[in-house]
């Protein structure tokens, strides 16, 4: 399933909170401070169920100019904004700013909604729709849906989730087999558990019990509980808005701006290569080296921008490449966006891409640097069908790569060979390829289940293989799965057997007590011969209740000592040699085998020589023509 995130944008009072509200049936202002002052200061959340049923989150951010930095960080994980304008007002200075920073965050999907349409009267309703579509002209909601809308009356309300609905499903899925990562935005105490923080998670898949580290704090810590818009989970994948129970940290020792990754995936850094663009609408020039507040995910730092080229300033609607060094460690990788506000005043006037997490430090005006650097934002062949695989979290067949990355045929298989060859991309079964920090995560996910499956049942040979596709996610398809379980038993991490799979190394372990009731229970068919008994039979025979019985029947089987006929019945390995020595006998004297003559043989009644005969054909012993069967297996010497 998709999960994608909302988010709001707008001048400060057009009614985001209040329509938010009506969609949804929550205050999102949840501050007493807020709830005083009729005015949004910090992001808020909640749930909205579309018309399909399905259900995304919505961040609402605060519109007024004294709370932008709020407003960054619940602008960082949107997928489709839903911009808010009042048909009393209509664009005000924060849209625009806010557009701003949506265009510079790279999001691409969204509806407008004109609020406060019972104030005015269609007339000018008409004309302020028309303002809109004229001051968004250009803009990535240039061509976005205008629904006029009131909280008051409901008017509209049904026809922007309507809107909302087709926008959600025209944004692209995160990849949830990437690792994880969950930029903080809020943290707090609840009674009981301990420390929460909540965030959006942008990439890979959190599950209870997962390894974590908290950076640039470098904190190890463990994931204890999760929550998505309430409800408690043992799973989340990227997209979705969660609230994260952590082990062992005091809320002390965090705040927003931190991320939630496995261990030892981000480092800290003061510093990053990245491209900036300024606004045209920027009131002045950057100067080289200008103290500029600089927000990353839901983080907010100081810092100072070097350009890397010639210039000592960058003009309105320019870029360059640049390397932001930070007055504080943070957290970041290649292709996070970034937004720029000047130090004073505060306004917004750029943005761009990460390029390198961990550079070094460069010379002013060095070629090499500069054009290192636009191979890495243009991309080479590698970085593309890097790029393509990072958003497929099944992987591609190689057959589609030209296609997909829009390279030549030899060129798209010429930068494979240097892809795999790093490392960088693995190959599996049926040429399909997997960007190699999905395999690991998906590898890590298929072992961490099989061995609390082991655990938790320690008498079965293995997991359902259904069961474990169905714990790596939703989006994985059989033939993709079926790759990854070629390739983890060509490691020689699992083995499949039959409907089941189970680690390597697992074997069913009986403890002497176990090994004992199935003795018992082996002697006991034995002396049962060819009359089968059933399980309750057998239980009051050995002392023990129905599923001990039928565990150690299950492991007797996996241990050649018994035979299933059918289901709940059957029989010892020793009594199906001994029943089919005297089918050859019976066959050999006769020539055929009937019911009534392998009755009397056996000393038995019809329905226990039917069932033995019966399972002889199932296994290809017997084959059965109308009322009389042959022997087809010939006797071993």
């Amino acid at each position: 399933m998709k999960h994608i995130i909302i988010g709001t944008a707008g001048h400060v009072d057009h009614g985001k909170t209040t329509l938010i509200k009506a969609l949804t049936g929550v205050d999102t202002d949840r501050l007493k401070e807020e709830q005083e002052r009729g005015m949004t200061i910090d992001i808020g959340f909640a749930a909205l169920k579309l018309p399909d049923g399905t259900v995304v989150g919505i961040v609402d951010v605060p519109g007024h100019e004294r709370f932008l930095k709020n407003m960054l960080a619940g602008a960082s994980g949107v997928d489709v904004v839903l911009l808010v304008i009042a048909a009393d007002e209509s664009v005000m200075p924060q849209t625009r700013e806010h557009l701003d920073i949506l265009r510079l965050l790279d999001v691409k999907n969204g509806v407008i909604a004109l609020t406060k349409c019972d104030l005015v009267d269609r007339d000018w309703t008409d004309v302020v729709e028309e303002d809109v579509r004229a001051q968004l002209k250009g803009s990535f909601l240039a061509n976005s849906p205008i629904v006029r809308v009131s909280s008051t009356t409901g008017k509209g309300l049904e026809a922007l989730k309507k809107a909302l609905l087709s926008a959600v499903s025209r944004a692209e899925s995160r990849n949830a087999a990437l690792p994880f990562r969950l930029p903080v935005d809020r943290v707090f105490t609840r009674s009981g558990f301990g420390t929460v923080v909540t965030g959006t998670l942008v990439s890979g898949t959190l599950h209870l019990g997962d390894a974590a580290q908290i950076v640039p704090q470098q904190i190890a810590t463990r994931i204890r509980g999760l929550q998505i818009h309430g409800e408690r989970v043992t799973h989340a994948e990227a997209g979705s808005r969660v609230a994260v129970n952590l082990v062992g940290i005091e809320t002390e020792a965090l705040g927003r701006g931190a991320q939630l990754a496995p261990p030892d995936v981000l480092t800290p850094t003061d510093t990053f290569d990245g491209v900036l663009r300024l606004l045209t609408n920027t009131p002045r020039a950057l100067k080289d080296r200008a103290r500029v507040h600089l927000h990353i995910g839901t983080a907010a730092v100081l810092g100072r921008i070097r350009l890397l080229d010639a210039r000592d300033a960058l003009e309105p609607g320019e870029r360059a490449y640049i390397q932001f060094r930070a007055e504080e460690p943070l957290a970041c990788a290649r292709g996070d966006r970034f937004v720029v506000r000047s130090y004073s005043p505060m306004q917004t006037i750029g943005g761009g891409t990460v390029l390198e997490a961990q550079p070094s430090r460069h010379r002013k005006a060095d070629n090499d640097t500069l054009q290192a650097l636009e191979a890495k934002e243009r991309g080479t062949p590698e970085d593309l069908i890097e790029t393509i695989l990072q958003r497929a979290p099944m992987g591609v067949l190689e057959k589609d790569l030209a296609a997909q990355s829009g390279l030549p045929q030899e060129e798209a298989l010429l930068a494979l060979v240097g892809l795999t060859a790093s490392q960088r991309v693995v190959s599996l079964p049926g040429s399909r390829l997997v960007y190699a920090a999905t395999y690991r995560s998906l590898t890590d996910r298929a072992e961490a289940c099989l061995q609390k499956y082991h655990q938790q049942f320690p008498l079965r040979s293995g997991m359902p293989k259904e069961e474990l596709r169905g714990a790596l996610g939703k989006e994985m398809d059989p033939k993709s799965y079926a790759a990854l379980l070629s390739q983890w038993q060509a490691e020689k991490r699992i083995v499949v057997e039959g409907a089941g799979v189970r680690l390597a190394d697992f074997r069913v372990q009986l403890n002497p007590r176990q090994e004992a009731l199935l003795n018992r229970i082996e002697i006991f068919y034995r002396s049962c011969g060819i009359a089968i008994p059933p399980i309750p039979e057998v239980c009051r025979d050995v002392k023990a209740p129905p599923d001990a019985v039928e565990a150690l029947l299950k492991v007797g089987v996996e241990q050649g000592r018994f035979h299933r006929v059918a289901d709940g019945l059957y029989y010892t390995t020793e009594t199906i040699q001994s029943l089919q020595e005297l089918a050859r006998t019976l066959y050999c004297q006769q020539g055929t085998i009937t019911v009534g003559a392998f009755r009397d043989l056996t000393q038995s009644n019809r329905k226990n020589a039917l069932t033995a005969l019966e399972y002889f054909d199932t296994i290809h012993f017997t084959r059965r023509q109308g009322d009389e069967r042959t022997v087809i297996e010939s006797r071993e010497d």
